[in-house]
């Protein structure tokens, strides 16, 4: 059986926390989109860690862990995660490379820092991790397969062209220094050494697998609004994030995905620009990104403070409709109970108007939340381990969040940990 767990809103909602837990029955786990632009957070037995490009899986030495052919891979950022899981004793992970993967090039890099640079107060807030440029030449397709670091004059022809046009941009748009041909043979060549003992072809590896009945996770970076298309554009990424693009970065066929679980904060957080309409501001959004998440509310990879929000009923309907939740799995319920009361945004009021579909962009930057409050429940709830016993009005709580989204929340996470999880029966099944 294979599923899917995914973002239903900004990224950061815990992700990595529901795979690992999931990956424990699993026999696959895949990356199938984005690169080291984003983390998931996960804490276990072994500590707490910060994964960027490694599926979640790979605390588990049954797992298989796969970089599916949608990845953008930065191969040494690849491997100094696996140093870094190794140097804390952690047994070396079961990894697997799709033959079809596109490589994250230094000048990518180079070229996402000099352009948010160059944009200034206009830019994207991208992390600079060489996405956006690692995802135009893979469209302009004048990227570097996995499979072509092993076809030697391919390599020597391609990067003779592929420095011609980017030194047409280091010289006349950013006026930064050119690269040549030479240096770029001899980083291939060194990624070529790296992750040769990982290459696969992993659609055919799946293809078994599924008839085989194996149990497969698909893994998702970021969150719904996220998506290029149908998120809060321009001001994305540049793969899609959505779950229907685990069977293209993945290569399985799409009916093969049974069950999505989209993952949703039970406040709202988001790293980067762009519209963010329960957003708080102040003492207010500085005690909760204090208390939040574990050890604070900080991107996995930028380290950035991430913008605090009361949870976003709007957003996150629309999130789970995309992504075709069947499950959803609400998370860091634990950190909310400091507050007498809780804000929950339950529409949008734009030119007057209430509206509670989530809207395109422009019409999105004018839009105000429309606020309910409800009762807090003033207590520790870390250690519950079923529905019933957590307080009334935290239940009320779930409740209420699970009838205005419309999706059933089956999964309730009150802890970093992996034991710190609730498994419940919606009634919206």
């Amino acid at each position: 059986m294979v599923k899917a767990v995914v973002g239903a809103n900004w990224g950061d909602e815990g992700k990595g926390k529901i795979t690992d837990m999931l990956a424990q029955k699993a026999d696959i786990v895949i990356r199938f989109q984005g690169g080291a632009n984003a983390g998931h957070t996960i804490v276990n037995n072994y500590g707490k860690f910060a994964l960027h490009t490694l599926p979640s899986g790979v605390f588990y030495g049954h797992v298989t862990n796969i970089i599916g052919n949608g990845v953008a891979l930065n191969v040494p950022r690849l491997f100094e995660e696996i140093s870094e899981l190794t140097a804390r004793n952690v047994p070396a992970p079961h990894i697997m490379i799709s033959d079809r993967a596109q490589i994250v090039m230094p000048y990518h890099i180079l070229l996402d820092g000099y352009e948010e640079e160059r944009l200034a107060g206009k830019s994207f807030g991208s992390t600079k991790s060489g996405i956006a440029p690692f995802y135009s030449d893979k469209f302009a397709k004048i990227g570097f397969q996995v499979s072509e670091l092993f076809d030697e004059e391919l390599l020597k022809e391609k990067v003779v062209r592929v420095c011609e046009l980017k030194n047409v941009l280091l010289e006349h748009l950013y006026h930064k220094e050119l690269i040549r041909p030479e240096d770029l043979l001899e980083t291939l060549h060194t990624y070529r050494e790296m992750v040769r003992p990982y290459v696969a072809n992993v659609s055919a590896f799946l293809d078994e697998a599924v008839k085989a009945g194996k149990s497969i996770l698909l893994e998702g970076q970021l969150g719904t609004m996220k998506d290029p298309d149908h998120g809060i554009y321009p001001m994305v990424t540049s793969s899609s994030t959505l779950a229907a693009y685990g069977a293209i970065g993945a290569g399985i066929p799409p009916y093969e995905i049974r069950q999505i679980i989209a993952v949703t904060k039970a406040y709202s957080s988001a790293v980067g620009a762009g519209a963010f309409v329960s957003e708080i501001f102040g003492d207010e959004a500085e005690e909760l990104r204090r208390r939040g998440g574990d050890g604070g509310e900080y991107g996995a990879t930028t380290g950035r403070p991430r913008r605090m929000g009361w949870y976003d009923c709007v957003a996150s309907r629309y999130g789970c409709r995309l992504q075709g939740a069947t499950d959803v799995a609400l998370t860091v319920l634990d950190v909310l109970g400091y507050l007498d009361e809780i804000p929950v945004c339950t529409g949008y009021e734009i030119d007057g108007q209430v509206t509670t579909e989530f809207p395109v962009t422009c019409r999105l930057e004018k839009a105000k939340p429309v606020l309910t409050v409800l009762p807090g429940w003033k207590c520790e709830i870390r250690g519950i381990r079923q529905y019933e016993q957590l307080p009334e009005n935290c239940r009320k709580y779930i409740e209420f969040i699970e009838a205005q989204i419309g999706y059933p929340i089956t999964m309730v996470s009150n802890g970093p940990g992996r034991e710190d999880i609730i498994y419940r029966q919606s009634s919206l099944r």
